[in-house]
């Protein structure tokens, strides 16, 4: 059921930590994976160039959207181009990236979309992270409304909403003791998810093992959102 043999993926943000961790993955069950990061040439908040990738590609069946970015200071600190440069990596570009997979996606007659969401869209969060907050919000709910439209062309939209990992975007987080002994409070299980434990959701939702499932955000939190 969780076989992806002859399916095409595309993961945003591929290039390290939790969408490399995902290509990866994806690559293993079976899928053909291509990664969409700036390092690598495509900025995903430039509908042409996302658009020109995906015509390259054509033949789409999953997409994740996980390239990410943050402004992690009080709200009266954020400035207007910190606010829009988060909205338009974390959530403009979600929205871009799956308008423009849909057509691929309907014409092989489905597929899954897979959405990077965060506990942050789901909480008020444990820091000042405003900008971030907001967007993943925005992720949970376009996820939501995506699903619902494109549910009679077959096309899954699901999200996957971690807690903190360890990867060189929250490495900040993880190097202060104080803010990691913060988070650790809230986290009922004890330990922390790994890249792996967030790509395997995605495969999870990506997969025929969820074909029934769409709409959802599903949190791999260590138990942070039930308490």
């Amino acid at each position: 059921m969780f076989d992806l043999t002859g399916k095409t993926a595309v993961v945003t943000g591929g290039a390290k930590g939790i969408g490399a961790a995902t290509a990866r993955l994806l690559g293993k069950a079976g899928a053909k994976v291509h990664v969409l990061d700036i390092e690598s040439g495509c900025d995903v908040t430039d509908e042409g160039q996302v658009k020109a990738a995906f015509e390259k590609i054509r033949d789409i069946d999953i997409l994740v959207n996980n390239a990410g970015r943050a402004a992690r200071k009080p709200a009266v600190e954020l400035s207007a181009q910190d606010w829009d440069d988060v909205i338009a990596l974390n959530l403009t570009a979600v929205f871009r990236c799956s308008k423009n997979v849909f057509p691929h996606m309907k014409r092989r007659g489905g597929g899954s979309i897979v959405n990077l969401a965060s506990i942050m869209g789901l909480s008020g969060g444990i820091y000042p992270n405003a900008s971030y907050q907001a967007s993943k919000g925005g992720v949970v709910n376009l996820t939501r409304a995506l699903a619902l439209e494109w549910a009679a062309d077959r096309i899954r939209v699901n999200a996957v909403a971690p807690t903190f990992v360890n990867t060189d975007f929250t490495a900040q987080i993880f190097n202060s003791p104080a803010v990691l002994e913060k988070v650790e409070a809230h986290t009922p299980l004890g330990v922390l998810p790994e890249v792996d434990d967030i790509a395997a959701a995605i495969l999870f939702l990506s997969s025929p093992a969820a074909r029934c499932i769409t709409g959802v955000t599903l949190p791999v939190d260590s138990g942070y959102l039930a308490r």
